[in-house]
């Protein structure tokens, strides 16, 4: 009997982070893969990405419509409810043996409380993990729980999980599969790059990728202050789409004013990650507060300045500079990424999360695992909780 493996990508995101994750599980002979797409992969206002699922050569066996077109957080806790009814029945049908969650979205909160209803055991990647500024925090500590198999990206994230009571056996270190694109796959050539984006990479160009604060109750406290900054700086902009965190919508309307009014930039409302590590190979500065400044950013020694308090606590490299939401400090810490000394003091980093070859291991991980007893938990003594 093969094994019915069901995985959950609800945004342009956690897809990049998956791709491979299902390459890699669709190779293997002994699992049955079921896809389901949900979130802002069906919606036209964030680029309806489920598009670039079908172009990768994979069939979604669900589509789950459940994203309010809100900017509130009553819209994302609404959004949670309507995906936990849409996934109950489908997944009620299904009865995956194992259902594989990644990250810290709000929306994984659904699969995870329909699977546990269900009693199908849940393996979560990037478990232990640190982002102190947003609800993804807690978000990500509460899968950790709920989940039966541990996939984190660093030691110390592997410790961190541990720490909260799971068993050893269950943790497994894997690295950030997000990588993995950099050590199988092509990257563009400068010119198709810039083909893609629609503005000159000339290592004088700064993309900026800048998500609410979901912690805070006004979403958007930090953002006047980013875009103030940005008003002075002369080089080449290239803004990319927020989330659909509340707030991600009146986001999106003041990056079209700010470009509007503002010459030498353009703003995209979705990239797909092939074009999106392409981009990393090519720019001066990465500005913002998006994880992929801290995971993905380092194996291109890209200088990332990394603004206010969403990514607070996260392991990074020495490429990251990071500074309060004041402009003056954003300006200061611009001008120190794009000296010419901070880049070449990068040359011999390596990114602390991992070495692209995450998705191999996430497989075997998955195919092999006795996952008969994974929903039965040991209680771990207190005085045992940090040991290896």
């Amino acid at each position: 009997m093969k094994r019915k493996i069901a995985v959950i990508t609800s945004s342009r995101a956690d897809y990049s982070h998956l791709y491979w994750v299902l390459r890699e599980l669709s190779l293997r002979s002994n699992v049955a893969l079921s896809l389901i797409a949900m979130g802002s992969h069906l919606s036209i206002e964030f680029g309806r990405t489920s598009g670039d699922i079908t172009r990768d050569g994979f069939v979604a066996d669900a589509n789950i419509e459940c994203l309010l077109s809100s900017d509130s957080d009553v819209g994302m806790a609404k959004t949670i409810g309507v995906a936990t009814l849409g996934l109950a029945d489908y997944l009620g049908r299904l009865r995956p043996d194992l259902l594989l969650l990644i990250a810290d979205r709000y929306e994984m909160l659904a699969p995870a409380a329909v699977a546990l209803s269900l009693r199908i055991p849940i393996a979560h990647i990037e478990g232990g993990d640190v982002s102190l500024g947003a609800i993804d925090e807690a978000v990500r500590n509460a899968l950790t729980k709920l989940s039966h198999i541990h996939l984190t990206t660093t030691e110390s994230a592997r410790q961190r999980v541990i720490s909260m009571g799971e068993e050893p056996w269950r943790v497994h270190v894997v690295g950030s599969p997000s990588l993995d694109h950099i050590s199988k796959g092509s990257l563009l050539s400068r010119s198709e790059v810039e083909c893609e984006v629609g503005i000159p990479l000339d290592r004088n160009t700064i993309a900026v990728i800048y998500h609410p604060v979901t912690l805070s109750r006004d979403t958007l406290c930090e953002a006047g202050e980013l875009f103030a900054a940005l008003e002075g700086i002369s080089q080449n902009l290239l803004l990319i789409s927020p989330n659909s965190d509340a707030g991600g919508r009146e986001l999106q309307r003041r990056i079209t004013e700010f470009v509007t009014r503002r010459a030498n930039t353009r703003f995209i409302t979705s990239i797909d990650h092939r074009t999106y590590l392409s981009l990393l190979k090519f720019l001066a500065l990465l500005v913002g507060n998006s994880s992929s400044g801290i995971m993905e950013a380092a194996s291109f020694q890209l200088p990332v300045v990394n603004v206010g308090i969403r990514q607070d606590g996260r392991e990074r490299g020495r490429n990251v500079v990071d500074c309060p939401a004041n402009r003056g400090e954003i300006s200061r810490a611009i001008r120190q990424g794009l000296s010419p000394a901070f880049r070449s003091s990068l040359h011999d980093l390596k990114n602390p999360y991992g070495d692209g070859h995450s998705s191999e291991k996430i497989a075997e991980i998955l195919s092999s695992t006795d996952i008969s007893t994974l929903l039965s938990k040991a209680a771990i003594p207190v005085s045992a909780s940090t040991a290896a």
